[in-house]
């Protein structure tokens, strides 16, 4: 997807090989998180049979590649899921109704404090498509102005800029592991070598 595409765009993508499509028979509401639900869904695969498949649905979120000067903005924080904490680029779920890029300056300005006067919209992704619908909408923030962070009462956080080589540092220590922030870093790297993402 190119930059100035439409981060809702990808929804919208037509099946490449509608062949392999799988049909629907029936749907088993498991679990209703405050984030995530759960769902069993039985499917009629392309030679007739049927097979189960679990998926998760999620509402989606955004990630933000916020770059001051030469430095990227990350927070350290601990994730229960790892049993330990991680430095990331900003990012949080879409609330309902929301848009993209409304979540990300959200996001970003929550985090961190800062508002970017330049938001444009990278890339959107699946996280996991074997058994979620998460999406990603990546986003990179420019000409940032500092301000107040915002975190919800549940949220601690510690903010850092780094450098690209920091980031790189990081990730062969696995401090930087998940896959937003990674991808964050690597296009971070192409714009600096080629001016373009």
């Amino acid at each position: 997807m190119k930059p100035n595409q439409s981060a809702q765009s990808i929804h919208a993508a037509q099946p490449a090989n509608p062949k392999l499509d799988e049909v629907t028979v029936s749907t088993k509401p498991i679990f209703e998180g405050k984030v995530i639900s759960l769902q069993v869904d039985t499917v009629k695969l392309p030679n007739g049979q049927t097979a189960t498949r679990e998926i998760i649905r999620h509402p989606g979120a955004v990630a933000v590649l916020a770059l001051n000067g030469d430095r990227m903005l990350v927070v350290d924080q601990y994730r229960q899921a790892m049993g330990r904490t991680e430095v990331e680029i900003p990012a949080g779920k879409l609330d309902p109704g929301e848009e993209p890029e409304v979540a990300a300056a959200r996001e970003l300005r929550e985090e961190t404090g800062y508002v970017a006067k330049s938001l444009r919209h990278l890339r959107s992704f699946y996280t996991s498509p074997g058994f979620a619908d998460e999406i990603i909408h990546l986003y990179i923030a420019e000409e940032l102005e500092a301000g107040d962070m915002a975190l919800d009462e549940d949220e601690f956080l510690e903010v850092a800029e780094i450098t690209l080589e920091e980031a790189y540092a990081l990730m062969d220590e696995n401090r930087i592991s998940d896959a937003k922030t990674m991808m964050a870093v690597y296009a971070w790297d192409l714009y600096r070598t080629t001016g373009r993402f």
